[in-house]
């Protein structure tokens, strides 16, 4: 077992060796000055096999944030890092790079709440307000976000517990849990929690997960069906898609462009460059090895497809493009009711 607090070293838990070097490095220099640490919580064995139950603590083990469990997603993941035998796959859309095709296993990604308290200390590497819902008043654009909600997988969880009774702070955190200390984990789902997962599980779905490295620059795409909305006597089809961006190396780099292709299944191919990715040009370093973000598309079309490059400078001033790997985006569910939000 290992107690941990902001900033101090282990390398153990009763599972077996797990370093953590890296992530106390990061949660030390978050730490504000003249600020003394606490134990926060004892550590748990990493789950090598089965899924963590709701009401699971953790921290995150990149971007080092506390959070809770608060139900499983399995998803679909198409990795192009591995060689697959023919049968199985997904093919290539029309005008991608490369030819081959991607075979999908199941992987398992987590609904979570991230701890308010630690929101300032990511927000340069990872958005806090990205999962995203179209409005439900006329303006067909407008969006509104749940801060403080994440996607999280498997091999991300650090698990740990506590024994504090809110341990995590967050406005649902006791809308959504209830402190129970005859269950393992000690905090279980209240009926609001059931009732929200159910009337927005249309638009908080993730079903499928396309990752690619490119000379050590891994990037995860994660898409999202958003919704359907009717603007100037057409339908306008709405998806939010998740990135993240990691440096498996050791050179520092920096994301310096962006280069998209998205083609409608009405025919359409269109071409978007820009500087950077939600106004940032991040570096990725060893030590700052991640970065992620969310952002918007729209099509006149009920589906279509997605793909592109970053472009990356070495700390010589020379460039690579790194691949975002091909991936769908399918509006399969638009005859559901329009999403919920905070209402239970």
């Amino acid at each position: 077992m290992v107690r941990f607090s902001f900033g101090v070293t282990r390398t153990k838990t009763s599972g077996g060796q797990l370093s953590l070097s890296r992530l106390e490095a990061k949660l030390e220099r978050n730490r504000p000055e003249g600020k003394i640490l606490e134990t926060v919580g004892v550590f748990e064995a990493v789950k090598q096999h089965g899924k963590y139950e709701t009401g699971q603590l953790f921290l995150h083990s990149v971007f080092g944030y506390r959070g809770i469990v608060l139900f499983p997603w399995h998803a679909r993941l198409y990795d192009r890092d591995i060689t697959p035998p023919m049968s199985d796959s997904k093919p290539e859309p029309p005008g991608a790079h490369g030819s081959k095709e991607v075979k999908g296993k199941t992987h398992t990604y987590y609904q979570v709440l991230i701890d308010t308290r630690d929101c300032p200390h990511i927000s340069q590497r990872s958005q806090t307000e990205a999962v995203t819902f179209l409005a439900n008043h006329d303006d067909s654009r407008a969006l509104y976000a749940i801060p403080g909600l994440d996607y999280v997988s498997h091999e991300d969880i650090l698990p740990y517990n506590s024994t504090e009774q809110v341990p995590i702070q967050h406005e649902l955190f006791e809308r959504f849990l209830m402190y129970n200390p005859s269950k393992i984990p000690p905090f279980t789902a209240r009926d609001t929690l059931k009732a929200w997962q159910e009337k927005n599980h249309p638009w908080l779905e993730l079903s499928d997960v396309h990752r690619e490295t490119t000379e050590n620059i891994r990037v995860t795409v994660i898409p999202f069906y958003m919704g359907m909305r009717e603007a100037q006597n057409s339908h306008v089809y709405w998806w939010r898609y998740c990135i993240r961006l990691e440096n498996l190396g050791n050179e520092v780099v920096q994301l310096r462009e962006r280069h998209w292709r998205i083609f409608s299944l009405s025919g359409t191919l269109e071409t978007v460059r820009g500087r950077g990715v939600v106004g940032r040009e991040p570096v990725l370093s060893k030590e700052q090895p991640a970065f992620q973000y969310s952002s918007h598309v729209s099509l006149q079309a009920p589906s279509g497809h997605m793909w592109g490059t970053f472009r990356i400078e070495r700390t010589d001033g020379s460039h690579f493009d790194v691949r975002i790997p091909p991936f769908s985006l399918e509006s399969n569910k638009d005859d559901k009711a329009p999403p919920a939000g905070y209402t239970f």
